[in-house]
């Protein structure tokens, strides 16, 4: 049978793993690296819940053929743009 955690580190290599990191990243530095490492999976989390959710929700519910708007009876009113620009006063025409 093969055994799944074949390379896994085992109880003393977690200590030496747990030792260098301590080294590496300094010691005052290690809540700060596990706050910031907390926070980016609480956010992963939510987005890919909520990504789930809005798949669930566009497979269950489907706009019906009758609520979606009619081309031939929306109509857009065309606005109106002026082409002239106003004119901005200078020292040539203040006096």
């Amino acid at each position: 049978m093969i055994n799944p955690l074949i390379g896994m580190p085992q109880g003393a290599e977690w200590l030496i793993i747990l030792a260098i990191v301590v080294l590496v990243f300094g010691a005052a530095k290690l809540p700060e690296l596990a706050r910031g490492t907390g926070q980016a999976l609480r956010i992963f989390k939510t987005e890919t819940k909520g990504l789930k959710d809005d798949e669930d929700k566009d497979e269950k519910s489907p706009a019906p053929a009758a609520e979606l708007p009619s081309t031939s009876t929306a109509r857009v009113e065309p606005t109106v743009q002026s082409d002239v620009e106003p004119e901005i006063p200078t020292h040539k025409n203040l006096g």
